[in-house]
C-alpha cells in the first residue's frame, strides 16, 4: 500500500519517542503479581510476642463466639444483604480466623508505642527482634510482617534510625543472617521528598554492614499530613516520593486521623468515610496508579470492646456490651466496604475483635460480585478468541482476573469455584496473566 512518510524519517521520529515510551513502562509496570494482604494489623511494640498473630486469632474467634454465636446474629449485627448466604459467610470467617487470622503484622514503635526513655526503647527493639526470630524458627509469623519506626522529623529522626538499626542487627544475629519473608518497614508522616531519600540511603548503608544483598530492605510510606498531598510549590509531591525511594518502596498507607486533624476536622467528625479522606485517597490512587505500589486505607478508631467487664454482669450489662460491640462491628464493616468499593483492598486493623468484620466485609464484597464478574470474564475470553490478536481490551480482562486472584488469596472463594464459574483452566488461573491466557487460547478456541 502507498504511504506518504519515508521510512527513514519515521524511524528518526520514533527514535526520539522510544526512550520516553520505555521510561514510561519502567515507571508504570502495572499491578504487582504478588499477593497483597487485605489488612495490616498494628500493635504496640511493648506487647509483641512471636505468636502475636495466633493470639489475635484466638481473641477474634472468642469475640465472634461471644457476641455473634450464630450466623443470623452476625448478619443482623452487620446488616448483611439478604441475598448473601449468611451461614456460608460465617463459616468462611470462622475458618479464616482459625487458619490465618493475620495476613500482615506491623510492630509499632510510633503512635502505638509513644515516646519513652531511650534505654527503654533500645531494650524493646532488641526484645522485638528476638521474638521475631523465635517466630521465624517456630513458623508462627504471618505471610508478611515488619515494624513502624518513628517519623523522620529533627526531633525523632535519630531515635527512628537507632531503633531500626538495633532491631535489624539483633534480628540477623539470631536468625543466621536471614530476614523474615515479606519483611517491610513503615515510615510514617512523610512530609517532604528528602525524608524518603534519607531513608533509602539509610537502608543502603545498613545492607552491606548486615551482610544483606543490595535491595533486601524494603519500605512503605504513610500519607497522613496535608503537606504530603500538596507541597509548598502547589504540586503534589507523591510521585516524587516514589522517585526518591530508589526502587525500595512497596506500598503507601493512608493515615486517616492524623490527616483529618491536620486539616482542622474535629474529633467528632473524623472518620474513614469523611469526604476529605475520599479526596486524599483518590489523589493517592492517581499518583501511584500503574506503579505496582500497594495502597492501604486507614483504620476504624471505634473499637468493638464491651462497656462493662467482670464475671458478675447483669443481663442489662451483657445486653449493653453486645450492643456496643455490634455498633462498632457495623461501623468497621461499612468502612471496609466503602474502601473496597473505591478500589482499596487493604486497610488497618487495630484490635483482634475487628478481624471478624474485616473478613466478613472482604468476603461479602467478593462474593456479591462473583457471578457478574465471572460472566464478564467468560465474555471477554469469548471476544478475545473471536478477535484473535486484534482484541483491544486486555487491561479490563486483567482487572477481572485480578478480582478473582484477590478473592482466592484472602479466602473468599477457592480455585475450584473460580475455575467452575469462569471457564478458566487451573493452569490459566495459575498463570495470573490475562495476556498469557490469550496466548494460550486462539481464535480456534472460540
Amino acid at each position: 500500500m502507498k504511504t506518504s512518510i519515508p521510512v527513514a524519517e519515521m524511524e528518526r521520529a520514533a527514535a526520539r519517542l522510544r526512550p520516553a515510551n520505555l521510561a514510561f513502562v519502567r515507571r508504570y509496570p502495572g499491578e504487582s503479581a504478588a499477593r497483597q494482604p487485605v489488612h495490616t494489623v498494628y500493635a504496640g511494640a511493648q506487647f509483641y510476642t512471636h505468636d502475636a498473630a495466633a493470639a489475635h486469632g484466638r481473641d477474634a474467634l472468642r469475640a465472634l463466639r461471644e457476641y455473634a454465636p450464630t450466623a443470623d446474629v452476625f448478619a443482623r449485627a452487620l446488616g448483611l444483604p439478604a441475598e448473601l448466604d449468611a451461614e456460608a459467610l460465617y463459616a468462611r470467617v470462622a475458618d479464616k480466623l482459625a487458619r490465618e487470622p493475620v495476613e500482615d503484622f506491623r510492630v509499632d514503635f510510633e503512635d502505638g508505642y509513644g515516646v519513652r526513655p531511650d534505654a527503654e526503647e533500645d531494650a524493646t527493639a532488641l526484645a522485638v527482634a528476638e521474638e521475631m526470630g523465635r517466630g521465624m524458627a517456630a513458623g508462627t509469623l504471618p505471610a508478611s510482617t515488619g515494624l513502624r519506626v518513628k517519623a523522620l522529623t529533627e526531633e525523632m529522626r535519630g531515635r527512628a534510625i537507632r531503633t531500626l538499626d538495633l532491631f535489624l542487627t539483633r534480628l540477623l544475629d539470631v536468625t543466621d543472617r536471614r530476614l523474615p519473608p515479606g519483611l517491610v518497614i513503615t515510615l510514617p508522616k512523610v512530609t517532604i521528598p528528602e525524608q524518603v531519600t534519607f531513608f533509602a540511603e539509610v537502608l543502603e548503608l545498613l545492607e552491606p554492614r548486615l551482610g544483606l544483598p543490595g535491595g533486601s530492605l524494603r519500605f512503605e510510606i504513610m500519607i497522613e499530613t496535608p503537606q504530603a498531598v500538596i507541597g509548598p510549590d502547589g504540586a503534589c509531591p507523591m510521585p516524587e516520593f516514589l522517585d526518591r525511594a530508589r526502587g525500595r518502596m512497596t506500598g503507601v498507607h493512608f493515615g486517616t486521623y492524623d490527616y483529618t486533624s491536620g486539616v482542622g476536622i474535629t474529633a467528632a467528625y473524623q472518620g474513614m468515610r469523611h469526604k476529605a479522606c475520599d479526596f486524599v485517597r483518590h489523589v493517592m490512587q492517581v499518583s501511584f496508579a500503574g506503579t505496582g505500589m500497594w495502597m492501604s486505607d486507614g483504620s476504624t478508631a471505634v473499637l468493638p470492646v464491651p462497656m462493662h467487664e467482670g464475671d458478675a454482669l447483669s443481663d442489662a450489662q451483657r445486653d449493653e456490651n453486645r450492643a456496643a460491640v455490634h455498633r462498632a462491628w457495623r461501623m468497621h464493616y461499612e468502612d471496609v466496604q466503602h474502601s473496597l468499593v473505591n478500589g482499596w483492598y487493604q486497610g488497618w486493623d487495630l484490635h483482634p475483635a475487628q478481624l471478624p468484620t474485616r473478613y466478613a466485609a472482604v468476603f461479602a464484597f467478593f462474593l456479591a460480585g462473583r457471578d457478574a464478574a465471572a460472566a464478564r470474564l467468560r465474555g471477554f475470553l469469548a471476544k478475545a478468541a473471536q478477535a484473535g490478536e486484534s482484541f483491544d481490551d486486555p487491561h479490563a480482562g486483567q482487572a477481572l482476573l485480578n478480582y478473582f486472584l484477590r478473592g482466592i488469596a484472602c479466602g473468599a472463594f477457592s480455585d475450584e469455584e473460580v475455575v467452575e464459574r469462569t471457564g478458566l483452566t487451573p493452569e490459566e488461573l495459575a498463570s495470573r496473566s490475562f495476556h498469557h491466557i490469550l496466548e494460550l487460547r486462539g481464535p480456534a478456541d472460540a
